[in-house]
């Protein structure tokens, strides 16, 4: 029953795409759902930016709403700031049983420990780079590179080879 209920929670996803690649979308998205419903699809970044290239012809797949966030200053974090923001104004709403930060940045660790401070889980997805802070923040952390196509054949295939050897 439990499961059930977490599974229907409603999740408030965030997307750092300064900072995650969009390779990881469709394995991130399918893990996501195995937690509850993804409500609310936001991904930040300059999308004037040449290096968003790769998320730009996948936001409609996945109903995600791109925030812009020029970066006035190089070197600043303009998206990191928009990003938490946000995240505020829907903790604050009451309205989410739970928070999908994505992203490798250690940045996040503080708003990942405020938002369970209020009594609501966090599911970090980073790549496993992301120092060990940001992690810990979290109530559980997944590993993108383990949410790929790629990963997910190779383990079907050391699955099935280990499956053969008995």
């Amino acid at each position: 029953m439990a499961i059930d209920n977490m599974r229907q929670a409603k999740l408030a996803v965030l997307i750092d795409a300064d900072n995650t690649s969009a390779t990881a979308a469709q394995g991130l998205f399918e893990e996501i759902a195995k937690y509850g419903v993804a409500s609310v699809k936001r991904i930040y970044g300059d999308w004037s930016s040449q290096t968003l290239n790769g998320w730009r012809s996948i936001l409609l797949k996945h109903a995600l709403v791109p925030i812009q966030q020029f970066a006035y200053t190089k070197g600043k974090d303009a998206t990191d700031m928009g990003l938490i923001i946000d995240a505020m104004d829907l903790l604050y709403s009451g309205n989410f049983g739970g928070f999908c930060l994505v992203s490798s940045d250690s940045d996040f660790t503080p708003l990942a420990a405020r938002i369970r401070a209020a009594g609501l889980v966090v599911y970090g997805f980073g790549r496993k780079t992301t120092p060990e802070a940001f992690r810990q923040a979290c109530d559980k952390f997944l590993y993108l590179e383990n949410l790929s196509e790629p990963a997910k054949n190779e383990k079907a295939t050391s699955a099935a080879e280990a499956g053969t050897a008995d």
